[in-house]
């Protein structure tokens, strides 16, 4: 079979074959193609999502300064941002956004993709293992305090950080990343991920909707 613009690579590891097919093919409204991969049945991303538009065309609103988020988070307004407000983390780290944002029926990924829900991200971390599905989706570099991972499912995983719900400060670039996923916990939180520097796991926790975190994106 003739298999075009696709890398394939079988990785041994915890006794189970891991399939791996990577390639670029989303392509966001932005016009920026993304990276994707195989890992198992799914099918991800393998960097974050750093669109400025939803699926629809219609803008998604900057927040530029901590009035802007707090701005956004009165209103429950979908809005994005870089770390610390500097473009050139956007090209390393793609944008944070909050849960509104993730939630909105305008779309926040590109067409064919869609935000993974916490029971699709349940479904990564069974297939990796559970205590140490974190290092495995680390990227080889850019995590402080020697925590880079494998990357051996090409998952790519980087520290982009978060930015704080109530007053927009920003905290834990090159310790910690953290994505979202699009299921509710109660009114006001949503379940998201989160891999730090200093262990393996991948923490599961509900998050306030209006923290600014990563999007990765999975096929439907």
């Amino acid at each position: 079979m003739k298999i075009r613009n696709l890398l394939l690579r079988n990785i041994l590891f915890t006794g189970t074959i891991l399939l791996v097919a990577s390639g670029y093919s989303p392509k966001g409204k932005d016009g920026d193609t993304y990276k994707r991969v195989k890992i198992g049945n799914q099918e991800w991303m393998s960097e974050n999502l750093n669109v400025s538009t939803f699926r629809s065309g219609d803008i998604i609103y900057e927040a530029k300064t901590n009035e802007e988020w707090e701005k956004a988070r009165a209103e429950g307004k979908p809005a994005w941002c870089y770390y610390d407000s500097k473009p050139d983390n956007g090209k390393k780290y793609g944008k944070l956004y909050n849960w509104y944002a993730v939630n909105d029926i305008k779309g926040l990924a590109p067409e064919g993709w869609h935000i993974p829900s916490d029971e699709e991200w349940n479904k990564l971390v069974e297939y990796l293992g559970t205590s140490d599905a974190g290092i495995k989706i680390k990227g080889t570099s850019g995590w402080n305090n020697n925590g880079n991972g494998t990357n051996e499912c090409g998952f790519n995983g980087l520290p982009g950080g978060y930015r704080y719900s109530s007053d927009g400060t920003f905290n834990n670039i090159g310790d910690y990343g953290y994505w979202w996923s699009s299921t509710e916990n109660l009114s006001n939180n949503a379940w998201y991920r989160v891999v730090n520097c200093f262990d393996g796991y991948i923490g599961r926790y509900p998050g306030n909707k209006r923290t600014g975190f990563s999007v990765r994106c999975i096929k439907d």
